[in-house]
């Protein structure tokens, strides 16, 4: 059987099959799924990496991979390759689309993988900001056209887009998979007439192996944030909710993984507020709380230093308004991190309130997050129940073989399928 990947970034095995360097990487969640399928040895893969990079192909461990810039002709990649299937990977990206036509015009069946729901995402994505934060004044659109920044309302405007394009690669689906009653719905609002196959996902490989999670009777408790650059992630409720956490913990702190916001200094602050007003809200948000001191940004963290964030924090806290399965959330389950989340998207099916974690309802709701978070904090087992429950789960949602082999099934099921 011969199967072909699209995916809208460049694989860690492409990269090193290609000879590009590690910093090109992005995608690196496909990993563990392509790997655990290497032992099916009736099935050849085949991964083609839709970037903006120059024309190049390379072969790893018994799998093709080639990488071709944006807009370039997939039909032309698809007769020549000529697979039994195409997997699309994500449903938003101009390339999604454009094999989707390729292969009907092919007759080749082709498999929608469901990665996030983008109009929930683009609903939600200012949920808890002020009307301020939400739409900037003309004159930043100007200067965003010079100086490219971060404006909250064409990022809106954009996941809206985004969901446009998803919506009309999901109407033409025949064929899609996912893992979320929450993404599930999403498909059979569209298209009632799609098959769906639910098939979880397997995660980096070094959360599988290794030392895990312990608790520590820590006076300095570390929460740990995953992303806070983009307000889906809510990183403001949970700024909102630190001066409760600190009463009792006064010397609590707050990891971020990714960048600070941008400070360029009292002359240039005016214009990096603008361009980026989220942001600057919530560094203004904390400064005014007196929680700035408190928060720490870790910059941008591959897999090793993202596993060593897990360890070194006290609770994991996902307060999105909007998910479908974080991958974040199931990196922190596999390590026995105790997980403090929000009743958003799909979180739900990932965990169980109070036996593997703790969900708390309205994601802005800064008051229930403070509570979650203390009552982990102030368990006499420091989150350990939690955290070793919400590890038994994950080991059996994002088991590589078990993975593997229904997405296999998946693939013989379709092709069995045809006339």
């Amino acid at each position: 059987m011969k199967v072909l990947w699209l995916v809208s970034s460049i694989l860690p095995q492409a990269a090193q099959a290609c000879g590009l360097p590690g910093d090109t990487v992005s995608g690196g969640w496909l990993t563990g799924q392509l790997n655990a399928l290497h032992p099916v040895s009736e099935l050849h893969l085949q991964v083609l990496c839709v970037t903006g990079q120059k024309s190049l192909t390379g072969t790893q461990d018994g799998v093709t991979y080639s990488l071709l810039p944006k807009n370039s002709d997939l039909s032309a990649f698809l007769a020549a390759a000529r697979p039994d299937l195409v997997h699309i990977w994500g449903t938003e990206y101009p390339a999604a689309a454009a094999m989707q036509q390729a292969a009907a015009a092919l007759h080749i069946p082709a498999l929608i993988n469901m990665q996030g729901v983008m109009r929930r995402i683009a609903d939600h994505l200012c949920d808890g900001l002020p009307e301020k934060v939400q739409h900037s004044p003309k004159l930043w659109h100007g200067v965003d056209k010079l100086i490219p920044g971060e404006l909250v309302d064409d990022m809106r405007a954009q996941f809206y887009r985004l969901a446009d394009a998803e919506t009309s690669v999901l109407v033409r689906a025949r064929y899609v998979t996912g893992r979320t009653d929450f993404d599930w719905l999403a498909v059979n609002e569209v298209n009632h007439n799609a098959r769906y196959y639910p098939c979880n996902e397997t995660l980096r490989p070094c959360f599988y192996t290794g030392s895990l999670w312990q608790p520590r009777a820590a006076a300095a408790p570390i929460l740990f944030l995953p992303q806070g650059n983009y307000p889906i992630k809510n990183l403001h409720t949970l700024i909102q909710a630190l001066p409760a956490v600190l009463q009792v913990y006064p010397c609590a702190r707050l990891h971020v993984a990714g960048w600070a916001p941008l400070d360029k200094g009292p002359l240039l602050r005016p214009v990096t507020d603008g361009l980026f007003p989220y942001k600057a809200y919530c560094r203004k948000l904390a400064q005014r709380l007196g929680v700035a001191e408190h928060i720490r940004y870790l910059g941008p963290l591959d897999a090793a230093s993202m596993r060593q964030a897990y360890l070194d924090a006290d609770v994991f806290v996902l307060p999105s308004t909007c998910e479908n399965s974080p991958n974040s959330l199931g990196e922190a389950m596999l390590l026995g991190l105790p997980c403090v989340v929000s009743h958003a998207g799909g979180i739900p099916d990932m965990l169980t309130h109070e036996r593997e974690g703790l969900i708390y309802g309205n994601a802005t709701d800064a008051g229930a997050l403070a509570n979650y978070i203390l009552q982990v904090l102030q368990s006499p087992d420091g989150g350990a129940a939690l955290g070793q429950a919400a590890r038994a789960r994950a080991l059996q949602t994002h088991d590589p073989r078990t993975n593997a082999l229904t997405l296999w099934k998946i693939y013989v099921d379709i092709l069995g399928q045809q006339p």
